[in-house]
């Protein structure tokens, strides 16, 4: 049998609660961003600005599929303007968390925006350009791909790419704040963890991806497959004489032109995997391999 709540109202002893948060805050754990209130960016407005970014990269695509050679253009603009007039106030956001805003003006930190997110529309055509030889990478590179739609609409690993090229080009534009936020969107949506600040080269393509992990200073060349639930990651994280972490340090994986790494490897260190190699499955790697190499798990086995 079910019985009615009591219909009076529990009492919280919110005032005691609330005050001690304040004094959370304010006092004992005290976390804000150089001791001050900030606008943060919004993900909701990152997610409307991928989403338009994609349209005016691939109109048909993820824009508007009854698009006529007379309005596509028009579509792009008025998409594009919208897109930038909500990035460029991101941009400005991420910034407050920079660690130079603190000697610009307002209207410094404004015009600073507005530069980043104009350079960044300009490389637009080029970011298209190296995204189109990944498409190509992925749909000559996987036998069950029937079509570069196909690749565009299903595949995570070509999603996760496209945002990493996006995060990447604001990164390098001066909006690393805001870069890490859409690599966090990508990670979401597709399982797929790429640092913003990682450099990768042309026709790169990622088949199924959940799982996969590219670390900040990682670099990988042209031509590059990785499988599901490959890490690119750093072997050990050295810190200062105080105990701290040394940031910035090169620390992942140098991924030459025309590897392949099969599901599951894991490759650890500033090491250089050579040209043309090829990683297999669940290999555990921490040391260099030269050009052409063929690495297994017996090989492993047998090199200890």
């Amino acid at each position: 049998m079910f019985h009615s709540l009591d219909a009076t109202q529990p009492q919280w002893q919110l005032d005691d609660v609330i005050q001690a948060l304040r004094s959370s805050r304010e006092v004992t754990h005290k976390i804000r961003h150089q001791g001050r209130i900030r606008e943060l960016p919004s993900r909701e407005a990152l997610v409307q600005v991928l989403d338009g970014l994609s349209s005016v990269l691939f109109p048909t695509h993820y824009g508007r599929p009854n698009l006529t050679d007379e309005s596509i253009d028009y579509f792009v603009g008025n998409t594009l303007n919208t897109t930038l007039n909500v990035l460029v106030s991101q941009v400005r956001r991420g910034l407050l968390f920079s660690a130079d805003q603190e000697t610009l003006s307002d209207a410094d930190l404004n015009q600073k925006a507005i530069r980043i997110t104009h350079d960044f529309s300009a490389e637009l055509p080029a970011i298209r350009g190296v995204l189109v030889s990944d498409l190509q990478a992925a749909f000559q590179g996987d036998p069950a791909a029937t079509s570069v739609s196909e690749v565009l609409l299903c595949y995570p690993g070509v999603m996760a790419i496209i945002y990493y090229r996006l995060a990447h080009t604001l990164y390098r534009l001066g909006a690393p704040f805001l870069a890490r936020m859409i690599s966090d969107i990508a990670h979401s949506l597709t399982g797929i963890d790429i640092h913003p600040a990682a450099k990768i080269g042309g026709s790169f393509f990622i088949d199924h991806g959940t799982g996969v992990v590219i670390g900040e200073t990682a670099i990988i060349g042209q031509h590059v497959r990785l499988y599901q639930a490959v890490t690119l990651g750093a072997k050990r994280f050295p810190t200062d004489d105080d105990g701290v972490l040394i940031k910035g340090n090169a620390r992942h994986p140098i991924v030459e032109d025309d590897v392949i790494i099969y599901a599951g490897a894991t490759v650890l260190g500033r090491i250089t995997i050579g040209r043309g190699s090829t990683i297999g499955g669940n290999v555990w790697l921490t040391q260099s391999v030269p050009p052409n190499s063929n690495i297994s798990q017996a090989q492993m086995r047998n090199d200890e």
